[in-house]
């Protein structure tokens, strides 16, 4: 399959209903909720790879439950039935947090860079931080559905062992492992 990039995914995992809704919070049209979910996702997925290239342990740890690790933080079957619409999770504009408290580790390092993520978003397009901070809120389920998604579809290899790679500085890691399931393959 030719690459299809992580931004694009999320584009299709959102949906039109969602963009619209975003569109209506920024107040603009459909093209200016999507370039701003592209920003968005881009400084979201930035974040996470700084995190992975730090050699963070609980990145480590969301990766590994994000890809599949079976039964992780009791997540029931992580690739599949549970993405089913996931992008509804949480419903609305300040059901964000519903999406976050069901959704394991990955949710909590996507929250941990969410605020800094709103920041740069805003410096760069002018939107109000807090405005950002709510499309990032809506954005989160539907990120970590995709990661699920394509962990689980192969888009990366098996997850990782819960010390592989924390024993100093070695070709592949996390980084690697997570460069290939976002698309990017940043060392």
């Amino acid at each position: 399959m030719s690459e299809s990039s992580f931004q694009d995914d999320v584009m299709r995992e959102l949906g039109d209903d969602r963009l619209g809704e975003i569109a209506g919070l920024l107040g603009t049209d459909t093209e200016g909720a999507r370039e701003t979910v592209a920003h968005t996702v881009g400084a979201m997925t930035g974040g996470l790879q700084e995190k992975a290239d730090a050699d963070d342990d609980e990145v480590r740890q969301a990766v590994a439950e994000a890809a599949g690790a079976p039964g992780a933080s009791g997540a029931p079957g992580a690739g599949e039935a549970p993405l089913q619409g996931v992008a509804t999770l949480g419903g609305g504009l300040g059901g964000g947090l519903g999406g976050l408290l069901g959704g394991g580790m990955m949710a909590g390092v996507l929250a941990k860079v969410s605020k800094p993520v709103a920041q740069a978003v805003a410096k760069k397009t002018g939107i109000p931080a807090p405005t950002v901070q709510r499309v990032v809120e809506m954005l989160i389920p539907v990120v970590m559905a995709v990661f699920a998604k394509r962990a689980a579809a192969g888009k990366g290899p098996a997850a990782p062992a819960p010390g592989t790679g924390a024993s100093g500085p070695q070709g592949g890691g996390l980084g690697d492992l997570l460069g290939q399931i976002l698309g990017g393959g940043k060392k």
